[in-house]
């Protein structure tokens, strides 16, 4: 029974390798950056709750909130920012944003231009990552699946 299964197994791997063969698309692989796994180096960052969000009354928070909002558009538009979203609950990570950029500093320079981030509100813990260049796909695919704007 172990080595039926095992045997099993190992057939659905080669035939799940085998298709993902066949459907390989040279170019698209090429634009969106991939390597030879499909995969490509992005910056994750971890939006934490900041130091200083007692300082600031709802109104303010408000404010800033809406200015946090706007620069997610913008780095979005300007093609660095793939993935963007909260977290449920009320927890101190507060959510993520995939950067599409090759270091460190250069997603910690996008972070900076964050008014929440200036303001002490979030702050960020950023880590290198490998993930599916077919990230790079999802802002041209966001806009058809949403009926409102978040901004």
């Amino acid at each position: 029974m172990k080595t039926l299964l095992i045997t099993f197994l190992t057939c659905l791997v080669f035939s799940f390798h085998a298709q993902a063969q066949s459907q390989y698309d040279e170019a698209l692989a090429q634009k969106l950056g991939a390597d030879e796994r499909g995969m490509k180096k992005y910056v994750m960052a971890f939006l934490l709750r900041g130091d200083r969000v007692a300082e600031y009354s709802p109104e303010q928070r408000s404010e800033i909130q809406a200015g946090h909002m706007v620069n997610i558009g913008k780095m979005a538009d300007m093609g660095k920012l793939i993935v963007a979203g909260p977290f449920f609950g009320n927890d101190d990570l507060r959510g993520i944003y995939i950067f599409d950029v090759q270091t460190l500093e250069e997603a910690k320079a996008l972070t900076e231009t964050d008014p929440a981030i200036k303001a002490g509100v979030l702050k960020m813990d950023l880590k290198e990552w490998y993930g599916s260049a077919a990230l790079m796909m999802l802002p041209e695919l966001y806009p058809k699946v949403a009926k409102t704007s978040i901004q």
